[in-house]
């Protein structure tokens, strides 16, 4: 609903993009930078090992020993499921078929403006009954909002400010994990020693690799009692007492997301059955067989699907959370325990099976100490994570709002940026 003249605020006009301040036109793509096709002769035939960046629908997935543009421009993904998403190009690049080339005119637009703002795919009019694709005469009509060009600079610069700091966010997340991998394996390998010091530690062959002399080698249904959940009801009944359960989706490696809980009928002899304590692990029956995570009481009255099997320490001589790490390890960097699923339609990991699973046991104050080393990358890499959602969900805000001008860059440091204009 298009709003009242009295509902605009002062210094602004009704545009076909809503409210704009006065200063700001609204104009079509074309106008303001060239559109065509990227190159329809090339595929991905043609990209090497290295070379120039090459970009296709699906972004920039390739090299060139070649280049056919230089400077900054956008490109568009013009066909199929990515129609609309938009990348950025600069230097010396290509672009091959089923792409779309924007160039931003000099003294018209600035590039990364027209990027932020156009890596949106509900501002692209699609076509086709089948694949969708942007026709390049429609891709030329697409309406922009067009402040001058120095609040354009402005508006990018805060936009590529946050973008980077999500990027560095991202890189040393990919970090963590790379620390902790290489962390897992020196844990499992010599015990909680300092690197240095592993040239005296004493190992011994065993068949899950080598391990420390004085570890123990035992079956995980030694160390756990191992339980399997309630089969979910064909019709999904919730019954009489509805309560919330856990299934694989719930499950990940060494984390439980709870955003999400179905509920279904659960008798008072199956609550009694079925009802999770801290300390518990959870390990995936079917899904992505394995994958382990510890129940931490989180929640009140939660219970289990039978395809996650329950495990609960026998004795207070085990660590559960240095059995999920170790879980961890096996499965996603020592590849122990492949082809142990039952090879159904939907491969699954039996009790049995499960419980033949030969673990390492070192004395309790090592496996405390391996659990508490590795719990304290996950509590880094977890802040890192929010960091990342948070910098996202800032990004999302003002793109929002500084494109539509409910938010403007102040006029100072607007006018940083008419001072570097040629």
């Amino acid at each position: 609903m298009m709003p009242e003249r009295s509902d605009i605020p002062p210094g602004y006009r009704m545009t076909e993009l809503g409210p704009l301040p006065e200063e700001w036109q609204v104009v079509r793509l074309g106008e303001v930078a060239s559109v065509d096709w990227g190159n329809t002769s090339l595929t991905k035939s043609v990209y090497k090992p290295v070379g120039f960046p090459a970009f296709s629908a699906t972004g920039q997935d390739g090299y060139c020993d070649f280049y056919e543009h230089e400077g900054e421009a956008v490109i568009v993904s013009a066909i199929g499921a990515r129609c609309g998403k938009c990348f950025y190009a600069e230097g010396k690049w290509v672009a091959i078929k089923n792409t779309i080339i924007v160039k931003p005119i000099e003294g018209m637009t600035e590039a990364r403006f027209l990027y932020y703002y156009l890596d949106d795919e509900r501002r692209w009019p699609r076509g086709g009954s089948g694949q969708p694709f942007i026709a390049i005469g429609k891709a030329k009509m697409v309406p922009i909002p067009l402040p001058p060009l120095p609040e354009q600079r402005a508006i990018a610069h805060v936009l590529r400010t946050v973008q980077e700091a999500k990027e560095a966010t991202e890189r040393v997340i990919t970090a963590l994990r790379e620390l902790k991998k290489s962390l897992m394996r020196h844990l499992f390998t010599y015990g909680p020693v300092p690197v240095d010091a592993t040239d005296r530690v004493a190992l011994q062959e065993t068949e899950i690799g080598p391990l420390p002399t004085h570890w123990r080698v035992v079956r995980l249904g030694e160390g756990f009692d191992i339980q399997q959940g309630k089969a979910l009801s064909r019709k999904k009944d919730k019954g009489l007492r509805p309560r919330p359960f856990l299934r694989t989706a719930n499950v990940f490696w060494g984390r439980l997301d709870l955003s999400n809980l179905d509920q279904m009928d659960f008798s008072e002899e199956e609550e009694k059955k079925y009802a999770l304590r801290p300390g518990d692990l959870l390990v995936c029956e079917g899904g992505d067989v394995g994958r382990t995570a510890i129940w931490e009481g989180q929640l009140k009255d939660v219970y289990y699907q039978n395809h996650l099997h329950r495990l609960r320490a026998k004795s207070q001589d085990v660590e559960p959370r240095f059995v999920m790490y170790w879980m961890q390890t096996a499965m996603t960097l020592l590849g122990l325990y492949l082809g142990t699923s039952n090879k159904t339609t939907i491969p699954n990991l039996s009790r049995s099976r499960l419980a033949s699973f030969a673990i390492p046991l070192p004395p309790l104050p090592e496996q405390q100490e391996i659990a508490r080393m590795l719990q304290a990358v996950d509590a880094r890499i977890e802040a890192e994570e929010k960091k990342k959602a948070a910098l996202e969900a800032l990004f999302k805000t003002l793109l929002h709002h500084l494109m539509t001008a409910k938010v403007r860059v102040p006029e100072e440091f607007v006018a940083r940026f008419a001072e570097v204009l040629p």
